[in-house]
């Protein structure tokens, strides 16, 4: 009986969700019962992607790679994959009609962590966060929507900027690991060896736009997602306010985080501010 292997795989991205990011996690609980489980099919998805390119060293990631992009064309045209992440996405997939152009981009940029090490324009730095984000953001906004597409044409914008924000980030965040480790330096015309207080303001304030554009787009959202999307939202901000306190030089060498606390904190605060529609 598929069902049963479906909820299975669906538990089995659950599971990948609440394993791999604790803070999205957290956020994805806010969402209405409805859509949950869509979020973390699309979550599983695209973080065993991240984990191929990122993290196994000691194996032939281009081959895996390969094998992983195999399977999931098989599992988009047949609706069945016996890898159960796979399995789960195609189901997100089809119910909602994602594009399949925004599979392609973002398995393009994950692609290009095989092997590209440094982002020298702003139009490969972009296409890289198109691939890689913006349209992560569009296909959890086809599950927000439900297949409104008056909807989604009207929010499309603001969830790029949204996810673009988020991403950019992540690369703030993770130049430790993405510099000194992976050798990956996606911010272009920046000497991450020598990253000063000037440059570090330039990318900040280019996050700081993204966020105020992708704010004006979660106020638009569905209840059944407007909560989940507003407290990833917070979570991200305090972040980048860590990240704006921190000395440059000292971000190369650290990995800023928000302690479990904290978000908890954010999670009180947040459901204040929606409760009385403050944000």
């Amino acid at each position: 009986m598929k069902a049963l292997f479906d909820t299975v795989s669906y538990n089995c991205s659950k599971v990948v969700t609440r394993s791999y990011s604790t803070s999205f996690s957290l956020a994805t609980k806010m969402l209405s019962n409805s859509i949950r489980m869509h979020i973390y099919n699309i979550y599983g998805f695209v973080r065993f992607a991240d984990e191929i390119v990122d993290s196994f060293h000691d194996f032939d990631k281009a081959e895996l790679f390969e094998n992983f992009t195999t399977d999931l064309e098989h599992a988009l045209k047949h609706k069945i994959s016996l890898n159960p992440i796979l399995n789960s996405f195609q189901h997100t997939y089809h119910t909602y009609n994602i594009d399949k152009s925004m599979v392609d981009a973002f398995m393009k940029s994950m692609r290009l962590d095989l092997h590209k090490k440094d982002y020298l324009s702003e139009e490969e730095y972009k296409a890289y966060i198109y691939g890689s984000a913006d349209v992560v953001g569009l296909m959890c906004l086809k599950v927000f929507v439900k297949g409104d597409e008056e909807k989604y044409n009207e929010l499309k914008d603001t969830a790029m900027s949204l996810g673009s924000a988020f991403q950019k980030v992540n690369f703030l965040r993770d130049i430790k690991a993405d510099f000194n480790e992976l050798n990956r330096s996606y911010f272009p015309n920046v000497d991450l060896n020598n990253l000063d207080e000037n440059s570090k303001q330039q990318i900040i304030d280019d996050i700081e736009s993204d966020f105020e554009k992708g704010l004006s787009g979660i106020k638009k959202l569905p209840m059944e997602a407007k909560f989940g999307v507003f407290m990833a939202y917070r979570y991200y901000s305090q972040l980048l306010k860590k990240l704006k306190k921190t000395p440059a030089l000292q971000i190369k060498d650290t990995r800023i985080r928000v302690s479990n606390p904290k978000k908890i904190e954010l999670l009180m605060r947040s459901y204040v501010k929606y409760q009385l529609n403050l944000m």
